[in-house]
């Protein structure tokens, strides 16, 4: 099973992760904002996860980790 970590902190809520995400399992998150007022993303079904990194590699601001267990 894998992990994907999303830091809000540096996460603007650009939907690239969204996007590249093969098993369409992130979404931007439609009940919270940021402290700088994005929507970020957020995991859904963690057991879909197939720790491809494409959020990870997609994303521009670095707020992506994914951990291969």
């Amino acid at each position: 099973m894998s992990k994907v970590i999303i830091d809000e902190t540096y996460c603007k809520g650009c939907g690239l992760c969204v996007d590249v995400c093969p098993q369409h399992i992130l979404k931007l998150d439609e009940h919270k904002l940021t402290a700088k007022g994005y929507r970020p993303a957020v995991l859904f079904d963690e057991s879909k996860c197939t720790a491809c990194t494409f959020c990870a590699t997609m994303c521009p601001d670095v707020a992506i980790t994914v951990v291969k267990e």
